[in-house]
């Protein structure tokens, strides 16, 4: 029984995934488009202006977290056409009600913890915290922010989605906790700008290929 449940869960996780991505890519390709050629472009001219050095990784590692922002915001603002839905000022109460296994479950649970993980992440990696205290109030400020534009749209307010929005940030907070510790003790190579310029470019080309599978 244990056995399909995981096959099952599995199953849903990556269906939703899939769509997930699909839908995103779908809905923000033009914007992430025009907004990657002028970024890229604005600055690319910088440097070469300012003589300033060029490090890919770290380059990278922006940029990402400019395209996470434009797709996080064109997501939370989507005008969907759902009318059901109403709003939720009680904790906990949409969570409870869907099947662990159910594609419902992955999509609006998981999905949302999953959501803003990067933010976590990003959020610790600029800031180079120790303690999760910043994170948490970073991750509360904007999902509390998204809900209340939500909100103000013509969309709905659900208290459940603040909290796993903040459980995704923590997520991503010790997600890069792990990774520096992992960091700390490897080689002094894997630390040098060219080791990371050249895994950067591995896990991009891969990330790409995985979405373009999916697609």
């Amino acid at each position: 029984m244990s056995g399909l449940l995981d096959d099952t869960g599995g199953i849903c996780l990556f269906s939703t995934f899939s769509s997930t991505i699909q839908g995103v890519v779908n809905m923000t390709w033009p914007m992430l488009l025009i907004s990657i050629v002028i970024l890229v472009s604005f600055r690319l001219s910088y440097i070469v202006k300012k003589n300033d050095k060029f490090v890919f990784y770290k380059e990278l590692l922006m940029l990402s977290f400019i395209i996470y922002i434009l797709c996080l915001f064109q997501v939370v603002t989507f005008q969907d056409d759902v009318t059901w839905s109403s709003n939720n000022f009680i904790p906990f109460k949409e969570i409870l009600r869907y099947s662990i296994t159910s594609r419902l479950f992955w999509k609006n649970v998981v999905g949302n913890m999953i959501m803003f993980l990067p933010f976590g992440f990003f959020v610790s990696y600029y800031l180079k915290v120790e303690k999760i205290h910043m994170p948490v109030v970073l991750t509360l400020i904007a999902s509390l922010s998204i809900e209340l534009v939500q909100l103000s749209i013509g969309r709905v307010f659900d208290v459940d989605d603040i909290i796993l929005n903040l459980l995704g940030g923590i997520m991503g907070y010790f997600v890069y906790s792990i990774l520096r510790i992992i960091g700390e003790s490897l080689p002094g190579f894997c630390k040098k700008e060219w080791f990371l310029n050249i895994l950067s470019v591995v896990l991009f080309i891969g990330l790409i290929a995985m979405i373009v599978m999916i697609l």
